[in-house]
């Protein structure tokens, strides 16, 4: 067990984000969260958060999924005092982070993503991995689903997707997965490649479009100058920055400004 007193980290915030899509809720701020192929149980009190796993786990994989070194407290620092807007939403979602996902993963799921809510984007997920996924085990001999390989997707027809209830992302699915199956579109090229390389590069993608690859470009390449646009950036760019959001006082951080807005919107809409 690992015990870290971490500052601008609050677990409930990360996990309902809408970055990731394998929290499981286990008790009050207690997840379990699989990631590749590993399951860990993470709980928080106060700014106390524990961490199942041993020392070399952790900083193999788990400092860095969360991004802990980063100070997001610069970031927050930063926002202009006469943005009300972005002070508010900064003020409500303080304990968000950009996750560093596995880019295989962050393509499937924002694949799933398109014109989809969170809780079935979840629910997709999870069917996914159930019905395709490797079959793996932890220490305590719990049993859970990777997301499945694209060698193993690539694969399947739209039709054997059909009991994930894809709808008309299987198509797009099974194309991307043949794709990268197939070294066509090469991720492990992709994870050297700069923000602009990187992001037309994902485009070939089947199924990828601009805002999908904007995702993927920052919950997986860990491009911090990305700004996803969907439906409630658009809404929220349009009610509080009608001349476009100010890039430029951000550079170096906008995706983490645009997570923060992103949160506080979904906080809107309840």
């Amino acid at each position: 067990m690992i015990e870290c007193v971490l500052n601008d980290f609050d677990i409930d915030q990360i996990a309902s984000s809408g970055q990731c899509f394998r929290f499981h809720r286990v008790g009050d701020k207690s997840y379990d969260l699989i990631a590749g192929t590993h399951l860990l149980n993470i709980q928080q009190n106060g700014r106390t958060v524990r961490f199942d796993c041993d020392e070399d786990e952790f900083n193999a994989i788990w400092r860095p999924y969360f991004d802990l070194d980063a100070d997001y407290g610069r970031c927050k620092a930063a926002v202009a005092k006469r943005d009300i807007y972005l002070q508010n939403a900064v003020a409500y979602g303080g304990g968000l982070r950009i996750l560093r996902q596995d880019l295989w993963e962050t393509i499937l799921c924002f694949i799933i993503s398109q014109q989809n809510n969170i809780a079935r984007i979840t629910k997709c997920v999870e069917n996914l991995c159930s019905l395709f996924g490797e079959i793996c085990y932890n220490k305590s001999e719990q049993v859970y689903n990777s997301i499945p390989t694209a060698e193993r997707l690539a694969t399947c027809t739209p039709e054997d997707l059909a009991p994930v209830r894809l709808g008309y992302r299987a198509k797009y699915i099974c194309a991307a997965a043949r794709q990268v199956a197939s070294g066509e579109v090469d991720l492990e090229a992709i994870r050297h490649m700069d923000y602009a390389r990187a992001k037309a590069e994902l485009l070939r993608l089947t199924g990828v479009g601009i805002k999908v690859a904007e995702c993927i470009c920052l919950f997986a390449l860990h491009h911090i100058d990305a700004f996803p646009v969907d439906t409630h950036i658009r809404q929220m760019l349009d009610a509080h920055y009608p001349k476009g959001f100010p890039l430029k006082r951000y550079k170096g951080f906008a995706g983490v400004m645009q997570q923060y807005a992103f949160y506080y919107e979904l906080s809107l809409k309840d």
